[in-house]
């Protein structure tokens, strides 16, 4: 296919995928579910075939071509050629950076759909109506086995999966066509600083752990033979692996190169992924915002009225240019734009008779800015944490292997540095959110130090063959390692209350064996 098809081909996929709305009414009966599933699922097989398209023709290094229209030297070029090959590169410039802009396009629309479809996984199950079987089955299983049961059976129950972590809610605000830089620039102020937020926390400003570190050291070995030779140490050496060299190989071992080999930062290890999350997250949560934000201020602010008020005369002026002044007259308009807001303030009587705003009207938009800056900017930073979190503590680590769910590219284990964004506790948002809105999440302090219990347990049960319900094991470590109630966090985990006395009882028997049986085998798992 030639390049300048495949990229128009592509703009005018994209651009279908843009006019198609997602619609999540009713998506919890089966057929309009299974009908967005299996329309998702369409475009990203067509979407990664384009991908694939653009990578076998060089679309992922555009620019290494231009190196082949350089000109000659300048003794040999004349004013022609020159001028020339400077139209031709311009030319293949614009060339590269369309492919540049399109792939960029393509790979952020294929994040976006997997982040829907596995939100869409998270969501529904089918279980088969055979009396004999019921079995349970993803949406992704009921499509490779052609509606079809292993046992015969073509009737099935379509069930919500209210244990699962999944914000269904994302999936219209998520750039399904790959429009992530309109997105980006349609934000508020507001908007903008809690995106930076939920990207910082997707992936961290800071250096990961050291993994292990690398060497080329020389030496003399026991026939006096000069040796060079690649070494590798442990974490554990970080602080005294020139020592522990020279244990190894002699006092007189001379390191040649060093290098630290360290954990990548990022939770989500794909920048369009990342990307993607954020808007969706930012976007859905500006939602929220805009249906409880007048019941907030209600409460908090003195005259909520007047502060309505008071933002209608900023908005009527904002754009306002009278017939009489130039409109290239920038100064004369924004003159004018002032002295008419002053007009009508002092109409209302906002502004005293010396142009000094009313004390309680100051205090009224101090509030009001506190509330956008410290707490609406942090709803979306909150819910995904919550989110990320609640995902972690009810998978296994092989689950988390096999699917990432609702966050592609997750990481299936977090170390100490990719931890310490669970640090962070976001109170306030969460006492609004219980408040006005119908969203489940509870305040879980230290949660860092849950999540290292978990991964903790998650060893320590590798080759145990106890069956654990996982959502319930993730409650009950919550409750075992903070001072929370049950109830209320089987509330927000969606689960029984016995389930998770059930999974207690089954960590204090993997921790505390009783039997001579059970420490022998605890031993065992331990080697």
């Amino acid at each position: 296919m030639e390049e300048s098809v495949l990229v128009n081909k592509a703009e005018k996929y994209l651009k279908e995928i843009s006019n198609d709305s997602i619609s999540l009414e009713n998506i919890d009966n089966f057929e309009d579910f299974k009908s967005l599933y299996f329309k998702l699922d369409d475009r990203l097989t067509f979407l990664q075939k384009l991908k694939e398209d653009m990578d076998a023709q060089g679309y992922t290094a555009p620019f290494t071509s231009l190196s082949k229209y350089g000109t000659k030297s300048v003794s040999e070029a004349t004013l022609d050629e020159v001028g020339e090959n400077s139209r031709h590169n311009q030319i293949f410039r614009m060339k590269a950076n369309a492919k540049k802009n399109i792939l960029d396009r393509v790979k952020s629309a294929i994040d976006s759909h997997k982040i829907a479809i596995g939100n869409l996984n998270q969501f529904g199950y089918l279980k088969c109506n055979s009396s004999s079987c019921y079995k349970k089955y993803s949406i992704e299983e009921y499509m490779k086995m052609n509606a079809e049961c292993s046992c015969g059976s073509k009737s099935f129950a379509f069930k919500i999966n209210k244990e699962a972590t999944h914000r269904l809610e994302i999936i219209p605000y998520l750039p399904l066509s790959g429009n992530y830089m309109v997105l980006i620039n349609q934000f508020s102020n507001y908007g903008r600083d809690s995106l930076k937020k939920v990207l910082n926390i997707l992936k961290q400003e800071r250096k990961g752990v050291v993994k292990t570190i690398s060497l080329v050291i020389k030496f003399r070995d026991d026939n006096n033979r000069l040796v060079r030779k690649n070494v590798t140490l442990d974490s554990e050496y970080v602080a005294n692996y020139e020592e522990e060299v020279r244990r190894r190989y002699g006092a007189r071992v001379r390191i040649e190169a060093l290098r630290f080999h360290r954990t990548k930062p990022a939770i989500i290890d794909d920048k369009h992924a990342r990307t993607a999350l954020a808007i969706a997250y930012v976007r859905y949560c500006e939602n929220i915002i805009l249906n409880i934000k007048d019941d907030i201020l209600k409460r908090r602010l003195s005259d909520f009225k007047r502060i309505t008020n008071y933002d209608n005369i900023l908005s009527e002026y904002e754009n306002r240019s009278p017939d009489f002044i130039d409109k290239y007259d920038v100064d004369a308009i924004e003159a004018w734009r002032k002295a008419q807001i002053e007009k009508e303030l002092l109409k209302y009587n906002y502004f005293d008779k010396f142009g000094n705003m009313k004390r309680s009207l100051k205090r009224d938009l101090k509030i009001r800015d506190n509330i956008y800056k410290s707490t609406f900017v942090n709803i979306a930073s909150a819910l995904i944490t919550w989110d990320i979190f609640k995902y972690y503590m009810t998978t296994s680590n092989n689950s988390r292997k096999i699917d990432s769910g609702p966050f592609p590219y997750i990481r299936v284990e977090l170390d100490r540095e990719q931890r310490k964004v669970f640090q962070t506790t976001y109170a306030n948002v969460i006492d609004i959110l219980n408040d006005f809105t119908d969203i489940k999440i509870i305040q879980v302090n230290e949660m860092d130090l849950i999540l290292y219990e978990k991964f903790k347990f998650e060893k320590q049960i590798k080759n145990s063959n106890i069956k654990f319900n996982h959502v319930a094991l993730g409650a009950a470590l919550i409750h075992q390692n903070s001072d929370m109630e049950i109830k209320d966090i089987g509330n927000a985990f969606n689960i029984n209350e016995s389930k998770i006395k059930k999974e207690i009882k089954n960590i204090d028997h993997i921790k505390n064996p009783r039997s001579d049986k059970s420490k022998k085998f605890l031993d065992l798992i331990k080697k």
